[in-house]
């Protein structure tokens, strides 16, 4: 309770723009929070499994299976493989890279998604705080000016105190979402290393699998 009651004094003496820093950083958790949804999603599969088990069964031949295997797993790993299975039956390499590059380009756009917003914000969060600092002071210097000499160091001290909780207010909403920012792109990097390691052992398997094969549904 001593914790909420300090950080509500903090942020009611940091004057105006706080308040756009907070709707700053209300804006900037949804974003985080539709992320982590979507691209946990995207990166929830075993990728080690899923090939293992998609090449064994390209390897007997049993394509119907494989492309049912590919179905069941909703994630761009489970939509590239598949589309390279829909060109199965062409010994064709580089056909089937067409087919997994056509996969890789629809499916993985999305996940990236509003990720820039994330650093922009960051800064908008940053520069609101030195915004506020600026006028925060420009306010104390105004009211010392016009104050009586005996209150001129308190009006001070009170105005230096608002100035500075703004830029820190804006420092602790810019710093964590910079941090997140940069955990979610290398999560989405993570995805489309899983999409380049199953496009290449898919295709390879395809290559590889006996004359009489079935063609993917």
């Amino acid at each position: 309770m001593n914790l909420l009651a300090t950080f509500a004094q903090f942020f009611k003496a940091g004057g105006t723009y706080m308040y756009f820093i907070l709707a700053v950083g209300v804006v900037i958790m949804a974003f985080v929070l539709e992320r982590f949804w979507v691209i946990g999603r995207a990166g929830a599969v075993n990728c080690e499994k899923f090939t293992n088990d998609l090449t064994a069964k390209i390897a007997k031949g049993d394509m119907s299976a494989a492309a049912d295997l590919c179905r069941r797993v909703k994630s761009p790993v489970g939509k590239v493989a598949h589309a390279i299975l829909q060109r199965g039956d062409a010994d064709d390499e580089q056909r089937l890279l067409n087919a997994s590059d056509g996969a890789a380009t629809i499916v993985l756009p999305p996940l990236s998604r509003r990720l820039p917003y994330l650093a922009m914000l960051a800064n908008v969060s940053t520069l609101m705080g030195l915004m506020g600092t600026i006028f925060g002071l420009i306010t104390a210097f105004s009211a010392v000016d016009a104050a009586d000499p005996a209150q001129r160091s308190a009006f001070l001290a009170a105005g230096i105190s608002e100035a500075l909780n703004c830029t820190a207010f804006g420092l602790l909403v810019a710093v964590p979402t910079l941090l997140l920012h940069a955990f979610l792109v290398s999560k989405v990097e993570r995805v489309v290393e899983n999409v380049d390691y199953v496009s290449v052992r898919v295709i390879e398997a395809i290559l590889r699998r006996p004359v009489a094969r079935d063609r993917a549904a």
